[in-house]
């Protein structure tokens, strides 16, 4: 429909779906708006493997299983606004006719981000213009998960464009942090974050372009991996952004605890997702590569404290330290370590993904709809005319003598294909100086923040857009990255210091550190996240394993949010 006559047209459609959702939930079967009994809690308390085992011994059905999640995932939306599609009346179906028994996966509920196809179902995207338009068949994900015996049964809501560490939409409203609903749970694969944390599910799938699995880890409390490309299926899915290949974006695990998410990551790759989808590696599962690293004794450690743009707030610097002392004490050789400039990663992950002038992401809104505030904010810069760019780039860079900004504004517009192939070469002599420097230091992982800060208030990302830099940082690598929760945030020791001068900041930290406050934010979750190098994500499995096991033989591992 032609704008602005289009804004009615989006308008009944929002409505449509969420009438639709409420419907639905309203509709299902007593059993999932039951309270919680002890046969579900013996349910909720075992990991995947253990479940699965059940199933194949025929002590648990998979449709006990899908109930008692389903009853917990319509109380975690109740909280947070979290799922989309509500799928369960299929997922019985499924569970009774079409998944493999037999199979790794046998018998488990798994969550999806809304972008992935599932038959009879919107991949709205949080888009308006995407409602109404079921997919004729499952994407490829759905069909290895079903063959593995896994049920998908509720999809997770998401930002508009997916560009965001928030989860907020016109179709599905916004969703919760389920620790402080005046909080972000993360995005874009936020919906994902506050079910698994709520405990609505024990493993999910989300994307991840700048950090979209581990913003979310990290804000709400879960565990996340993201995969280098071709580790993990992705096509059979919808996106803000088709064709966007300077900065790849990955489909990758999600999980409630680290047992489940290295025992979904391992039977998922073990079914040969390349036989089912050409953009997977036929890379098998490394069962020597994940023992080795079990039986080591001391592993070499680099500590990237900063990255040069923003200062890790005071929680999420104590989270690194508790893990580092951790780690120390196992005696582990601790190195601090100032990798090539992860300032020049951001300036050109951030020229790559925008290539287009941010047009893309923008061609799929009706007229009225609701931007995501820090997709809003790139997009009304880009559309600003050049030459008064220009005179703004001078200001912030000669006047305000702001560097960091000033470098991310500058050259910020739509490229021509002369001028990004020339940003991709920018890109790939980067990759290889990290190659060299990670080989010269001989480091066997990194630790860093996840972020600068824990989660963001609704609405924070207008200012925080920029500060991505922990975690983007690694898309423009490809490396294999996991995050961990640790702690959470402490109002008596995670104050800011007497000493910190907010007027000295850049206007990257600037944006980040408006939102800090250690008093609104007690209790919200703090992680680190765990690096190793491209395709290695047994590798980093195992590690974040040590990991824990350091931290619980220290003092103890991160406590998990309880269920009300």
């Amino acid at each position: 429909m032609i704008p602005p006559f289009d804004y009615f047209e989006h308008q009944r459609a929002c409505q449509r779906k969420q009438v639709e959702r409420s419907t639905r939930i309203a509709n299902l079967p007593l059993s999932y708006h039951s309270a919680i009994t002890q046969p579900d809690r013996e349910i909720l308390s075992k990991p995947i493997e253990t479940l699965v085992q059940d199933v194949h011994k025929q002590l648990l059905k998979p449709i006990d299983i899908l109930r008692t999640y389903g009853k917990v995932a319509i109380k975690a939306h109740e909280k947070t606004n979290c799922l989309t599609e509500v799928m369960l009346p299929e997922a019985e179906s499924w569970a009774e006719n079409e998944i493999n028994m037999k199979g790794p996966l046998a018998g488990i509920p798994v969550s999806l981000k809304d972008s992935i196809a599932v038959k009879g179902f919107d991949a709205s995207v949080g888009y308006s213009c995407n409602t109404e338009k079921p997919y004729a068949e499952d994407g490829s994900m759905v069909k290895i998960l079903k063959a593995a015996g896994a049920i998908p049964y509720v999809k997770t809501n998401i930002p508009t464009t997916l560009l965001s560490f928030e989860s907020s939409n016109d179709v599905w409203g916004r969703c919760l942090n389920p620790h402080n609903p005046d909080y972000s749970p993360g995005g874009s694969s936020g919906g994902e974050s506050a079910l698994l944390a709520y405990g609505g599910g024990r493993i999910g799938i989300g994307s991840d372009v700048a950090g979209s699995v581990r913003a979310p880890a990290h804000y709400s409390g879960i565990y996340s991996l993201r995969c280098s490309t071709g580790r993990w299926p992705k096509m059979g899915m919808n996106t803000s952004m088709p064709g966007q290949e300077g900065i790849a974006s990955v489909f990758s695990p999600m999980a409630r605890t680290l047992e489940d998410l290295v025992y979904f990551s391992k039977s998922l790759i073990g079914t040969k997702p390349w036989k089912w989808d050409h953009s997977v590696h036929p890379i098998e599962w490394r069962t020597g590569e994940e023992e080795s690293i079990r039986v080591q004794k001391r592993f070499k450690i680099g500590v990237m404290r900063t990255d040069g743009v923003v200062d890790p707030a005071p929680a999420c610097a104590r989270a690194l330290e508790r893990t580092v002392s951790a780690l120390r004490t196992q005696g582990h050789e601790i190195i601090d370590v100032e990798p090539p400039s992860p300032y020049t990663a951001l300036r050109i992950a951030s020229q790559l993904l925008n290539a287009d002038g941010c047009k893309t992401i923008l061609s799929f809104f009706r007229t009225g709809e609701t931007n995501d505030p820090g997709a809003r904010q790139m997009s009304l810069y880009m559309k600003i005319p050049r030459p008064f760019k220009y005179l703004y780039y001078l200001w912030v860079k000669y006047v305000k003598r702001d560097d960091i900004w000033a470098g991310l504004l500058d050259d910020w517009h739509a490229k021509s294909a002369y001028e990004q192939w020339k940003w991709v070469a920018k890109r790939e002599a980067y990759k290889a100086s990290w190659h060299e420097w990670w080989k010269g230091e001989e480091l066997d992982l990194m630790l860093t923040p996840v972020n600068a800060t824990p989660a963001v208030p609704h609405c924070g990302m207008k200012e925080a857009v920029s500060a991505c830099g922990y975690t983007f940082l690694f898309n423009l690598l490809d490396y294999s990255c996991g995050v961990m929760p640790v702690t959470h945030v402490d109002k008596v020791l995670d104050q800011l210091p007497a000493t910190f001068r907010f007027k000295d900041l850049n206007g990257v930290a600037k944006g980040a550190y408006q939102h800090y406050d250690a008093d609104r934010m007690h209790g919200l979750p703090v992680a680190v996240q765990v690096v190793g190098q491209r395709l290695q994500e047994e590798k980093v499995l195992a590690i974040m394993e040590m990991v824990e096991r350091a931290l619980e033989e220290t003092g103890g591992k991160y406590d998990l949010l309880e269920m009300e």
